[in-house]
């Protein structure tokens, strides 16, 4: 790999040329894969960008290659996250709730939202690791052999998050 093909994709010109002929192809995959166009149009966006943040370590030639494990990487969190929230209102909905008093029950409904948006806030890779082990119920040397982290790294991203939410929750109390 020489310096000159690292640099093809920072071209403005080559950038642009390059979106322009694989944009719409990947916006159709991501739609036909996952079924949500506005998802769709946001990850091939967010793909773009990381491209080009990342411009000088991806030759051009493997460009194609990088949005395409962006963006179904990307698609991959979000449906892991939708799937959380469902999981989350699964758990909550249907509860016998007669014996609750509607101040109650609004209190309720506004901490379960004000956790669900401290749990958006948590940075990724803590985001990603907490739900792993709390929602899905994997084992940390799961989560470390699935994401390519050590153990260690793996209860460090839960601590901090789990130190983040107690933040979150002390604030709302």
């Amino acid at each position: 790999m020489t310096i000159h093909s690292l640099s093809k994709t920072c071209d403005k010109i080559i950038f642009s040329i390059f979106f322009k002929s694989h944009a719409k192809a990947l916006r159709n995959f991501l739609f036909y894969k996952y079924g949500n166009k506005d998802q769709a149009d946001d990850i091939t966006q967010e793909a773009f960008i990381k491209l080009w943040q990342n411009c000088a370590a991806v030759p051009i030639e493997k460009a194609k290659s990088y949005i395409y494990t962006i963006a179904n990487n990307s698609s991959l969190n979000e449906i892991a996250h939708q799937k959380v929230v469902l999981q989350y209102e699964k758990n909550f909905v249907g509860h016998d709730n007669t014996n609750e008093t509607p101040e109650f029950i609004l209190e309720e409904k506004q901490f379960k939202s004000k956790l669900l948006k401290s749990i958006e806030n948590l940075k990724e890779t803590q985001r990603v690791a907490f739900l792993m082990h709390r929602i899905d119920g994997k084992k940390y040397s799961e989560i470390a052999a699935e994401l390519n982290i050590s153990v260690k790294a793996v209860e460090k991203r839960i601590h901090l998050a789990l130190i983040e939410l107690r933040k979150e929750i002390d604030m709302i109390k």
